[in-house]
């Protein structure tokens, strides 16, 4: 007779589970001085769960705990599809590509938790299990789990990497008061490889897997606020996200799986027109992207980093919806707006300016009336300042 781990195990790929491992409810302790360290020095992104313990005693929030599951779910990195050159579009980065993740984890961890359930009169029918099933915005530090579980090895970009998928998976978690005989933990694969440190355009990686995540492009495309400058041109075209650590990853070269129909990029979602998005409606927003990971900030942001991806792209025909953005009521799209027509005019400023001036002596917002003062000193000597940001 099969053990029930190793039911669970087979039961898990009939579910769409594309690893599974299992380790003890042991405390995750080793990672404070971490934890507080970098929550000291502000690299945190505010995100994560707050209270550091619960992150690292799972008895904290959840009686008994015995064991942790971990499951992994691969998702695509290749668009197969045709992306039409018809005008400007911007990109969401992988993760956030087909339906929210989230739903689609809390789908198999449900599934897999019902299954549990039904072995219950045939391994252990006195005892009540219970479960708590978790996603990343839970508790845990979900790569810890993930990596003592034997699932995969955390990388020197924080990301867990396994040797199926590389680091291109969704992680989730069970605590349950079942006891499980404990999987072996993954040791470290990185060796003396840096590409992820040096390719990060802004430097977040601190060489430890840890990283400063308010200078992650991916954290800085889903504040609410103005972006400070030093990240906006190199976001690119990206209007959620980013992936540049994962793609010079050596353990992701020519990985690209397509197991779970959910997950599939529709390329009007995640290869969006830019201009649309500048005047696209509430109702219009959730059609389009409702259903992705990156829509969870709302339209606001997405909107803020279109006119971004525009200026970058060099996108002038765009001008007269950014322009109309100088009206919008929201002063992070008035000022997100104010420096895109000042990147894309720079070099024939004249009509800005007297736009600029116009519209100084009627705004009151602060940061909308220093991103006005910043264009004029752009226009004041553009070759300069072009130089000093190369």
């Amino acid at each position: 007779m099969l053990t029930l781990k190793e039911k669970i195990i087979l039961e898990s790929k009939n579910l769409g589970i594309d690893k599974i491992g299992f380790t003890t409810a042991e405390p995750f302790d080793y990672l404070k001085e971490s934890l507080i360290e970098q929550k000291e020095k502000g690299h945190t992104s505010g995100f994560e769960h707050q209270n550091i313990d619960e992150r690292l005693y799972p008895e904290l929030t959840f009686d008994q705990p015995q064991s942790i599951i971990s499951i992994a779910l691969a998702y695509p990195t290749k668009f197969h599809g045709e992306i039409p050159r018809d005008e400007k579009r911007g990109q969401f980065a992988r993760a956030s590509w087909g339906t929210d993740y989230h739903f689609i984890l809390q789908d198999r961890l449900k599934k897999l938790i019902d299954f549990i359930k039904s072995q219950a009169t045939i391994y252990q029918a006195e005892e009540d299990w219970r479960f708590a099933p978790q996603v990343d915005t839970g508790e845990f530090v979900d790569v810890a789990v993930a990596q003592r579980a034997g699932l995969g090895f955390i990388g020197k970009n924080g990301l867990l990497i396994t040797e199926e998928f590389g680091s291109f998976v969704y992680l989730g978690e069970i605590v349950t008061n079942i006891q499980f005989e404990p999987d072996t933990p993954i040791p470290n694969g990185c060796g003396d490889c840096t590409r992820c440190i040096t390719a990060c355009p802004t430097s977040a990686l601190l060489g430890d897997g840890r990283m400063n995540a308010k200078k992650c492009l991916s954290y800085q495309t889903q504040t609410k606020g103005m972006m400070p400058k030093e990240f906006r041109k190199k976001n690119r075209n990206i209007i959620y996200g980013c992936d540049i650590c994962q793609l010079v990853c050596p353990y992701n070269q020519k990985k690209d799986f397509h197991f779970h129909s959910e997950m599939e990029p529709e390329v009007d979602s995640v290869f969006p027109k830019l201009r649309p998005i500048l005047t696209i409606s509430n109702k219009e927003f959730k059609e389009q992207f409702g259903k992705l990971a990156g829509s969870w900030r709302g339209k606001r942001t997405i909107q803020r980093n279109a006119i971004m991806a525009l200026a970058n792209l060099g996108g002038r025909e765009a001008l007269p919806d950014i322009i109309a953005c100088l009206d919008d009521q929201r002063p992070v799209i008035r000022g997100t707006a104010v420096w895109a027509i000042a990147e894309l005019t720079r070099r024939n400023p004249a009509d800005s300016i007297e736009r600029f001036n116009q519209l100084k002596s009627i705004e009151t917002d602060p940061e909308v009336l220093q991103e006005i003062e910043d264009a004029f000193k752009l226009f004041e000597n553009p070759r300069k300042k072009r130089k000093q940001e190369l």
